[in-house]
């Protein structure tokens, strides 16, 4: 049954929001950056970002970066209703409509707070396929400038719903790992190919650290480098977002970097060949 009223959608929130800050709260959770400065909380953070992540994963960053500068690209659709409450409750701003529609309201939105702020969205949502990047989030990030953050997220087994994203609930007392990206800067002003070369590229990506995130979250332990993750307003991002960045590097930098060859990823646009 659908929720229409907004009592009860404030209500439904309201629980949604504690029982997610207790049931998280529990968790055992550790993140390996490729850049710890792509990281909101951190004192080095400068400039905007588009962060990425799997709908399935929702949970993870929402307990975790709340408070951070951050608005969050949801669906227009009833179903998000509870969600987009959940998410202010949570501490971050929302944004209701498409990414790639560039003459929406919503668009000139996202580009409206990229100027003051972070955006992150799930680019197979919200209704899939699972793990099947959109164009929005290339397309966005080609548009106003504003490098991707990709962000795989795992969990010790968790439980999984019937949905379409099978949907993960991690279970008490367990462990989440994170594994997370460089910037990546995308071109402006892509053609076509280019799209759809740095769409594929992206969600190889994402598809890549989402799957070393769940290995990782079974097997336990930690990595060189790697840190222990706890809910953390930021200090920084209010005031460092709007200032500029490092531009990121070149997708095919960050697939070297994680050993995706360039036959998997396929041959680069002719075009960004001149202009890399």
């Amino acid at each position: 049954m659908k929720l229409q009223s907004s009592l009860a959608i404030g209500g439904w929130s309201l629980v949604s929001t504690a029982v997610i800050r207790q049931w998280l709260a529990t968790l055992r959770c550790r993140a390996d950056y490729g850049d710890r400065t792509v990281d909101p909380v951190h004192p080095e953070f400068r400039g905007a970002k588009i962060y990425i992540f799997w709908h399935e994963n929702i949970l993870f960053p929402l307990f975790l970066r709340g408070h951070c500068n951050i608005s969050m690209l949801l669906s227009r659709h009833t179903d998000a209703d509870i969600l987009a409450r959940v998410a202010g409750m949570m501490g971050f701003g929302s944004v209701r409509g498409s990414s790639f529609h560039g003459g929406s309201a919503a668009l000139r939105e996202l580009a409206s707070r990229a100027e003051t702020g972070s955006l992150t969205m799930t680019p197979d949502g919200p209704r899939g396929p699972r793990r099947r990047l959109a164009a929005g989030c290339v397309f966005l990030a080609s548009s106003l400038g504003i490098p991707l953050v990709a962000m795989g997220f795992g969990y010790d087994r968790p439980w999984r719903a019937g949905t379409w994203d099978r949907f993960a609930i991690p279970r008490p007392a367990s462990r989440g790992r994170a594994v997370v990206s460089r910037a990546i800067q995308i071109p402006p002003e892509l053609d076509r190919e280019g799209l759809e070369w740095h769409r594929a590229g992206v969600e190889r990506v994402l598809n890549y650290l989402s799957d070393d995130a769940e290995r990782w979250a079974v097997a336990g332990g930690s990595r060189p480098g790697d840190c222990v993750v706890r809910p953390q307003v930021s200090r920084v991002a209010h005031r460092t977002a709007a200032l500029p960045g490092p531009r990121g590097v070149l997708l095919e930098e960050e697939c070297a970097r994680l050993g995706l060859t360039d036959a998997a990823l396929g041959n680069q646009p002719a075009a960004e060949r001149r202009t890399a």
